[in-house]
């Protein structure tokens, strides 16, 4: 072996950044000098303990050597070794001669492997090759062993090459730990910047809500939020749609110990099929089509803090089962990756649908809902807390003035009762987006709530009419809402449960469908079996 040859090796080693091309690098810069096979081995984690041929030589089955690379050619050239597969591609610490040189630390010469008892390679192969010595050296970074660098010569290795190797070793050593350094870094930006990309996307969100509401239903849900937010436990909050479910998640967040680290959302009923895995788990450079660099998904975002999993029973059946593993076993693979990523995430799931339901329908897998399900909460319809709307109405007349960059404007105690007046199938969310409309309406003066409601689904009439309206009594709430399932059902009825389009129901009562959807939901109302879609003209 020629010094500078080693010399000019570890400065190419020096100069690169990248782990892979430095291990490449490091054994071929050695096969060049001569030598029969080179091998490094770092260490990792145990991940192959079930089938290992060496198991029965593990102390513990939680941390081994990995072979990493290898680099070499038999003598008849009809061989490659550059493989990583193989009997010794996991070594337990303290096995063969190079579990023993990582756990004592020490470097080991063999300079007549013919005469070696006590670590001598397999005979037949030292025959066939004319293997002479091996030569191995722990790969000692600031006191702590990165692995081994081993190799095997066809001639026989002399104390002053055995010397020159321990000296690549060291700067091998360094490279291998700068390039992780680099890799380190490199993750935490890309983490950063998967970071800030996905909470630039509740920035608006944070704009426009907030944890307001005192009636007595509403404050039982809090009540059992500051309960469960310094917990653990995974959440699932339910609701219909619009209800504040993101609200309550984020205040589950705000209020346990990971509220330093990232809250997490994806709407999983927003990402394709074919996009899920990457979606949650990220993907490596080439994994597919489209995939020009490596990039983290919402499980690996979301590491030591919260992933909100918004409209859970969206997600396919046929995924669920990927899902389940990752927030059960804190374990999953980026797409065209092999490695296996840990991280320790709280889930908070939620959903308008009827869980419960959708198991026993087999669209929703049990196992699954178990594991969100910990500890559930329900949240109130906005028509079961019709005291907090004044509250909200003027949190949300504050908030999108600001955003608009207008006078607030002013909400009169007639706004308020018709605000009052009106059933809110789309609930907070509707709300919030008939408060927008009438600010905007109101071009800085009195708020017009009654241009802004769709009285046509409400029923809700204008201030003249409600001027000259005679007082004809009033319902409870149980009899309101018997009256609006069975106006509900006589209009499907009439529409042949059709809803969408002229002649569907919605059309009948004067509504947006989508609003129609949310009611037949939220009443659980259902098509019967025997009901047929009317073709009307």
């Amino acid at each position: 072996m020629r010094l500078q040859s080693l010399q000019r090796a570890s400065l190419a080693l020096a100069e690169e950044r990248s782990l892979e091309v430095i291990l490449h690098r490091l054994v071929q810069g050695l096969i060049d000098e001569h030598l029969a096979l080179a091998r490094v081995w770092l260490f990792d984690a145990g991940d192959i303990c079930a089938v290992c041929p060496l198991r029965d030589e593990c102390p513990d089955h939680t941390r081994c050597l990995h072979l990493v690379a290898s680099a070499g050619q038999a003598a008849d050239g009809q061989e490659d070794w550059s493989r990583l597969s193989g009997d010794f591609r996991r070594i337990p610490v303290g096995a063969r001669k190079v579990g023993h040189i990582a756990a004592t630390r020490s470097s080991v010469l063999i300079r007549d492997i013919g005469l070696e008892q006590r670590w001598r390679p397999r005979p037949e192969w030292v025959a066939r090759e004319s293997i002479r010595s091996f030569a191995g050296h722990p790969l000692m970074f600031r006191g702590e062993v990165l692995g081994v660098l081993g190799v095997f010569s066809r001639t026989p290795i002399d104390d002053d090459g055995f010397e020159w190797l321990r000296m690549f070793a060291g700067q091998a050593a360094v490279s291998i730990a700068n390039a992780r350094a680099f890799a380190e870094i490199e993750r935490l930006r890309a983490r950063l910047e998967l970071e800030n990309s996905y909470l630039r996307e509740e920035v608006n969100v944070r704009l426009s809500s907030g944890v307001v509401g005192r009636s007595p239903a509403f404050q039982r849900v809090l009540q059992q939020v500051d309960l469960v937010a310094p917990t653990t436990a995974n959440v699932l909050v339910q609701g219909e749609s619009g209800t504040g479910k993101e609200v309550i998640a984020r205040r589950i967040h705000e209020r346990s110990h990971r509220r330093d680290r990232p809250l997490i959302a994806v709407n999983c009923a927003s990402i394709p099929r074919e996009l899920f895995e990457s979606e949650f788990f990220g993907h490596v450079k080439g994994a597919f089509t489209g995939a020009v660099r490596d990039r983290a998904g919402r499980f690996q975002a979301a590491d030591g803090g919260t992933l909100f999993l918004d409209e859970i029973g969206e997600i396919p059946f046929e995924l669920q089962g990927k899902l389940l593993r990752a927030i059960q076993e804190g374990r999953f693979e980026r797409v065209g990756d092999e490695r296996t990523h840990h991280v320790d995430v709280r889930i908070v799931a939620a959903s308008n649908r009827d869980l419960p339901q959708e198991v026993s329908a087999g669209r929703f897998r049990q196992d699954l809902y178990y594991r969100i399900s910990v500890f559930p909460i329900s949240l109130p319809a906005l028509r079961d807390r019709i005291e907090d709307i004044p509250e909200l109405a003027t949190h949300f007349v504050r908030v999108v003035s600001s955003r608009l960059g207008i006078p607030a404007a002013l909400v009169g105690r007639q706004d308020l009762e018709m605000l009052q007046a009106y059933s809110w199938p789309g609930n907070i969310r509707e709300l919030q987006n008939v408060i927008e409309r009438a600010v905007i309406l109101a071009r800085g003066g009195p708020l017009r709530v009654d241009l802004a409601l769709p009285a046509a689904a409400s029923g809700a009439p204008s201030r003249r009419e409600r001027a000259q309206e005679p007082v004809e009594g009033f319902v409870t709430d149980r009899e309101f809402r018997k009256r609006e399932r069975q106006n509900l059902i006589a209009a499907l009825t009439e529409a042949g449960w059709k809803i969408y389009g002229r002649g569907g129901a919605a059309a009948l009562l004067g509504m947006k469908p989508t609003t129609l959807v949310s009611r037949i939901q939220a009443l659980g109302l259902e098509r019967p079996r025997s009901a047929s879609v009317r073709h009307r003209s």
